[in-house]
């Protein structure tokens, strides 16, 4: 009792959270920091994979994602929304699912790699080393077969490099949906606007130390998954603290969530309350697998919505279109495989030192004297000139600080005025829309960015200044898109205070 007192009089110096609400926070915030220092673990590694595979074939991956991302996708919330299986349950299962399947992939990648064999391997150290010699960088050829140097890569090296890609992607998805679903079931919509910032500051911090980690590390190469599956794995035991804390609640507080009467059991024995979510009506009487086409048909009857997700497409499109800008130049410029490594987690971590200093500073104040429409429109002004540097200076520098100026905004002023976007609508629009939104409409961008990185790379000789001019309209396309959804959105907001309707239109 006293470890818990002092652990909310400690938590309450920075946000205002209840005795009983301390324990799901800190677990919440932890879970978060474990699955992102995961993922900044393998990100470098992933991408330098990727580069080895040859440049031409970046875009396909991505093609491959959204593929790999609709299959995926629903099966895992059908899981998660199982009647047989708590969700506390549930979660557990999908974290130590993830890590066991790193630990696969840290086996296949050791016995593809170049010159790898049972009898002359001599330790981590050496091998990582027989790894970066080998795999070259191959910059115009379309097959990932033929790598600078005349060698070729066997399908299993190809096989477990393009597993990994995908399957990375994939992790960062469900992972982190997941997760946010059972912290939404657990705390409504006052406790949440008060304590998520907290668990966002969480998962900044797991970003920051994966990077750092990972920079510090580099020279682990495959190694770094056995350290990423620890940490998912020390993400699904954080996650069995995401339920209720009833031992301090008092009665004049409202609960996180109203008590069910229906009880289930969780992953340690102990009762758990079976909490509902804001869509738990819904989701009682039809799988989310649904909730994705019902979200599709809200989303297609309104206009609004359509501008959501044509601002929302717009954004991932020019993301991935940076993110290939990114790997292309770092990959013409540094050779080896172990220096590609260190210097995307470094940009990482500057990423992540910046976006932290700016959510605790700036955001906050940002939103309520700009307001909404400077929010979401700084990021695509912020690209447009991005565009422009690189395309004047093409080299890793400029890459390097345009992404991480571009990042910083995105997370520290546009995503939370992004996240105002959906105060305006009902709750059947905010939570089924904005489910299908995340698993389709941003993957579609990703797909659609490939896709004209590849014809530009292509068609332009792999002239990164030139390329990235051909992707001015779209900047420009989505500041007017911007604008006038920022504009709507505070008309609505206004509206909404005369109007009680539903939906809208």
């Amino acid at each position: 009792m006293n470890n818990r007192s002092r652990s909310h009089a400690i938590v309450s110096n920075f946000v205002s959270v209840h005795p009983h609400e301390t324990s799901p926070l800190l677990h919440a915030s932890s879970c978060f920091f474990f699955i992102l220092s995961a993922y900044f673990m393998v990100l470098p590694l992933r991408d330098d994979g990727a580069i080895s595979l040859g440049l031409s074939n970046l875009p396909s991956l991505f093609v491959g994602s959204l593929a790999l991302t609709l299959v995926a996708a629903p099966v895992s919330t059908l899981i998660f929304s199982s009647p047989n299986l708590s969700k506390g349950k549930a979660l557990v299962l999908i974290h130590r699912f993830f890590s066991i399947s790193l630990v696969i992939f840290f086996t296949l990648w050791q016995f593809s790699s170049p010159g790898f064999s049972l009898s002359t391997w001599k330790g981590p150290v050496a091998l990582s080393s027989t790894t970066d010699e080998g795999a070259g960088v191959v910059i115009d050829h379309p097959s990932p077969s033929t790598p600078t140097g005349g060698k070729e890569y066997g399908w299993f090296f190809v096989s477990v490099r393009v597993g990994l890609f995908l399957w990375v992607a994939l992790l960062n998805l469900i992972t982190i949906s997941s997760t946010w679903a059972r912290v939404i079931d657990v705390m409504d919509s006052e406790s949440g606007s008060r304590l998520f910032g907290f668990i966002g500051a969480g998962a900044t911090l797991g970003q920051l130390f994966g990077s750092l980690f990972a920079t510090l590390m580099a020279w682990l190469g495959p190694l770094l998954l056995l350290f990423a599956a620890l940490f998912l794995e020390l993400a699904a035991q954080s996650s069995k603290g995401i339920n209720q804390d009833l031992s301090n609640f008092p009665e004049e507080l409202s609960p996180i969530r109203q008590i069910d009467p229906d009880q289930q059991k969780d992953s340690d024995g102990k009762t758990e309350p079976a909490v509902s979510s804001p869509t738990s009506a819904t989701s009682a009487v039809k799988p989310q697998l649904w909730a994705i086409l019902d979200g599709l048909w809200l989303i297609l009857s309104s206009t609004y919505l359509l501008y959501v997700c044509l601002f929302l497409w717009l954004s991932a499109v020019v993301s991935s279109f940076f993110y290939f800008q990114k790997v292309t130049v770092i990959a013409m410029a540094v050779s080896s495989s172990t220096d590609r490594r260190k210097l995307f987690a470094q940009i990482n971590s500057f990423i992540a030192v910046f976006i932290l200093a700016g959510q605790l500073t700036l955001t906050g104040r940002i939103l309520a004297v700009a307001g909404i429409t400077v929010a979401i429109c700084s990021t695509p002004l912020v690209a447009l000139s991005n565009l422009v540097v690189v395309a004047v200076w093409p080299t890793w520098v400029a890459v390097a600080i345009s992404e991480t100026l571009r990042k910083v905004v995105t997370y520290v002023v546009t995503r939370p005025g992004r996240e105002l976007l959906f105060t305006v609508v009902s709750q059947d629009e905010k939570y089924k829309a904005k489910l299908c939104i995340d698993v389709i409409v941003q993957r579609l961008g990703d797909a659609t960015a490939a896709g004209m990185f590849k014809l530009l790379f292509g068609s332009l000789n792999g002239k990164i200044s030139t390329v990235s001019l051909y992707a001015l309209p779209v900047c420009v396309l989505w500041i007017f898109t911007a604008f006038h959804l920022g504009r709507r959105q505070a008309q609505l907001a206004l509206h909404k205070k005369f109007d009680s309707g539903d939906h809208i239109s």
